[in-house]
């Protein structure tokens, strides 16, 4: 450590801090623009400027390091002169237009002028302007004459989204920050750069000219969508929400959050929100009170039981609803004396759930993934399913680390990837055998499965034989792999002999929780898979915030079933995923609009509350679901508040961490199709019901409708060039898509996004496809 004096004051900071530090460490504080403690320092602004006892002149506190007896005073006649000169100069080109500027009341060039700004201006020449430039729906550069050219917009772009879609171009009075020629902003992380801009040269698209700083009430609350667990803050207005920021937390979210966290409250003022019961009648819906609509149910489902048995009654759930709704669903169905009972919509594999009690998780802390010295990642879409995780694995690499892939295409995670084994979604099994052997022998251990060490298997082994810090991570398609079992069974074997964590990046905002509660079929119950295919026999089905056709493995297999059932009750924000296959909707709140729990990846619950009132005739889901226990004469459903229903499903909050249990048992692999293989994405904003109704997120590149993505030899063989397009054909259904050449992908494997309109009448997200020149 080292001891510097700064303003008559004794602070130790380790070596190689700058005075900035110190000064934080200190509470001290020194006006700046361009020092941001999560960046690389650039020291470009001078607004910091120190005296240090001995310096000729004032020094940048942002990048002068710390010295043993170093005397600093930051409150000096000579400091403050230097930082006045400083606004000075910057305010000779600052347009002055505070009383329109969108960023008023929440800038930092408006708080540091008060203080160190002249009343008056020496300068009469005319203002430069800076033209300005559209880098599409979320972010505004429409002021770019008011930066400042803190260039953190640019340094957030190359070393925290991964992407250097901004830089500075000119010089002098001449430089303007600006993107390539004509192109926009698309990383998934963008929206941050918003929060970092010191001044109003970037503000929120869909937020900007709609409320002043000062009307707006800050409430906190979690994010609904990955199983991060953002923390926010949501700014409201006359009830409605008007903007969502991040709320600091190093052990979650650092100070970041990801665009659909930031934009998505956007479509909690869509047309297709649903504010009233409605029932079908003679195939008409008709807005009915809540009574009727709720007695309506009650006598259905109590019908269908005593025709159809118990049996005959499921209840699905979307991972994204909170803990609170899940576990009265699940206690409604299970008291009804039916076991059918899920969250897995997207599951191939039922095989091997958690040990009651227990849930597949992160394995590790949330905050661990920024320290990883060797990541292994097996089937994930990493940088879309899970931007935040992606963000802390990234800046593991900046510091050393390497990142392994196992995936049927090399990945575009926005950071350098090690070494990428690329197989078949069938082959997968046999690639994580493949590394286990290569493990082995150098171990010694028995391998788990026959495979053969390739290059790319050694390659692999080796990494995870080294190093400290290290994870197998499973994403998304692993979990939802038609072998997922098998597949973590292997990652297990492969950590332990290695002294590595395994761990479930998980795929929403609860899943973690959606477990812990048993939301999962009990003894003889039906899982996901077969309650959503026409062989389940299901004649009555609850849905919560499930939208078949978006969210379902395999959307056709789903609407087949649903069509076949008696009655489809649908508990949704939303009509349009629903409308077509319910009997009845009714209206629960989204997550602005209800207290509740999600439980992130790591295992930690974090409750929020309500932050608006419910539209129209809307009810939180779990008051809908307790009446509904009620009326159907079910025991334990008088609870009072959330918190009761909380306490019942999760118990001890501070202990879930400890019930994360990512064990499984190695199998076999199974011996590939040998035919063309579909590998499935999610996109981004197709991932739940508010996403896939926010404006702006749907204006962005990554909403465009999906594309088939094929191998060079399919390519060339199909003489498919430029806006070519394809049939895709898998299970006796057809979809005409774009194609794209991928010449990363396995040799028989086509890459097309599931969850989408476009590819709804298609199959299972995993299986054989074939391929046709449109």
């Amino acid at each position: 450590m080292i001891e510097l004096e700064l303003d008559g004051k004794k602070v130790s900071v380790p070596e190689g801090s700058m005075v900035m530090h110190a000064a934080d460490a200190a509470g001290t504080y020194i006006p700046h623009f361009c020092y941001h403690k999560k960046l690389s320092i650039a020291a470009n602004c001078r607004m910091c400027l120190v005296d240090v006892e001995k310096a000729p002149k004032p020094m940048p506190a942002c990048a002068t390091p710390v010295t043993q007896g170093m005397i600093v005073r930051t409150k000096s006649d000579k400091a403050i002169k230097a930082q006045q000169s400083v606004m000075e100069f910057l305010l000779i080109n600052h347009p002055l237009d505070c009383p329109i500027c969108d960023q008023g009341g929440e800038c930092q060039l408006q708080d540091l002028a008060v203080g160190y700004g002249g009343s008056a201006s020496r300068y009469q020449e005319e203002k430069r302007v800076v033209f300005h430039k559209d880098v599409g729906p979320l972010i505004s550069m429409e002021e770019m004459s008011r930066c400042i050219h803190c260039t953190r917009c640019v340094r957030f772009g190359q070393e925290v989204a991964g992407v250097m879609e901004l830089g500075m171009i000119n010089r002098g009075e001449h430089s303007e920050i600006t993107t390539v020629v004509g192109e926009t902003v698309d990383s998934e992380l963008s929206g941050n750069m918003i929060d970092l801009c010191p001044v109003g040269a970037l503000t929120s698209k869909p937020f900007r000219y709609s409320a002043r700083t000062w009307e707006l009430s800050r409430r906190k609350s979690v994010s609904p969508h990955d199983s991060t667990g953002a923390n926010l803050i949501v700014q409201v207005k006359a009830n409605q929400v008007m903007r969502v920021l991040p709320l600091e937390n190093e052990e979650v979210n650092e100070c970041w959050i990801a665009d659909r966290d930031r934009f998505s409250y956007t479509a909690l003022d869509s047309d297709d929100r649903l504010t009233a019961p409605m029932l079908k009648q003679g195939g008409q819906w008709k807005t009915v009170e809540w009574t009727t609509a709720l007695e309506y149910v009650a006598r259905g489902l109590t019908q269908i039981k005593v025709d159809h048995g118990a049996k005959a009654i499921g209840g699905l759930a979307s991972p994204h609803s909170t803990a609170e709704e899940l576990h009265l669903l699940a206690k409604l169905v299970r008291g009804l004396g039916s076991e059918n009972i899920d969250h897995r919509l997207r599951h191939a594999d039922f095989s091997q759930p958690a040990p009651a009690g227990k849930a597949r998780g992160l394995g590790l802390p949330v905050a661990a993934l920024s320290t990883l010295q060797r990541v292994l990642v097996v089937g994930s879409f990493l940088r879309k399913d899970h931007p935040l995780f992606a963000q802390r694995i990234r800046q593991a690499v900046r510091k050393g680390a390497q990142v392994h892939s196992v995936h049927a295409l090399q990945p575009d995670w926005a950071m350098p990837v090690a070494s990428s084994l690329v197989a078949a979604p069938s082959a997968w099994v046999q690639a994580l055998a493949d590394i286990a052997t290569a493990i082995a022998a150098s171990t010694g251990a028995a391998a788990p499965a026959a495979g053969t060490a390739t290059d790319a298997a050694k390659t692999i082994a080796a990494a995870l034989l080294s190093g400290e810090r290290k994870a197998v991570l499973l994403g998304n398609a692993a979990v939802q792999h038609p072998q997922a079992g098998v597949l973590l069974g292997l990652a297990n074997w492969i950590a332990a002999q290695t002294g590595a964590s395994v761990g479930v990046l998980g795929e929403a905002a609860n899943s973690v929780g959606a477990q812990l509660v048993n939301a999962l079929p009990g003894a003889g119950g039906l899982d996901a898979g077969r309650m959503l295919s026409p062989q389940g026999g299901l004649k009555a089905a609850l849905l919560l915030n499930v939208e078949p056709l978006a969210d379902a493995a395999d959307a056709a297999a789903a609407k087949a079933a649903l069509e076949g059932a008696e009655m489809v009750v649908a508990l949704s924000a939303f009509k349009g995923g629903v409308i077509d296959l319910a009997d009845v909707l009714l209206p629960i709140a989204p997550f602005s609009e209800t207290s509740g729990t999600f439980v992130n990846a790591e295992g930690r619950a974090q409750s929020f509350f309500g932050v608006v009132k419910p539209r129209g005739e809307t009810r939180p889901g779990w008051k809908v679901l307790r009446v509904l226990g009620n009326l159907l004469g079910l025991k334990g459903f008088d609870y009072e508040t959330s918190e009761a229903v909380r306490a019942e499903a999760l118990g001890d909050l501070a202990a879930l961490g400890a019930r994360i249990d990512n064990t499984a048992r190695p199998g076999s692999p199974a011996l590939p199709t040998g035919g063309l293989e579909r590998i499935a994405d999610v996109p981004i904003y197709c991932t739940d019901a508010l996403v896939r109704r926010a404006g702006p997120l749907q204006a962005t590149a990554d909403a465009r409708p999906p594309v088939a993505g094929l191998p060079a030899a399919l390519w060339a063989q199909l003489g498919l060039g430029e806006g070519g397009r394809v049939r895709v054909s898998q299970g006796g259904a057809s979809a005409v898509l774009g194609a794209r050449l991928d010449p990363t992908l396995a040799a028989n494997t086509i890459h097309v996004s599931a969850g989408h309109p476009l590819t709804a009448t298609l199959g299972a997200m995993f299986g054989a496809v074939s391929v046709e020149k449109a």
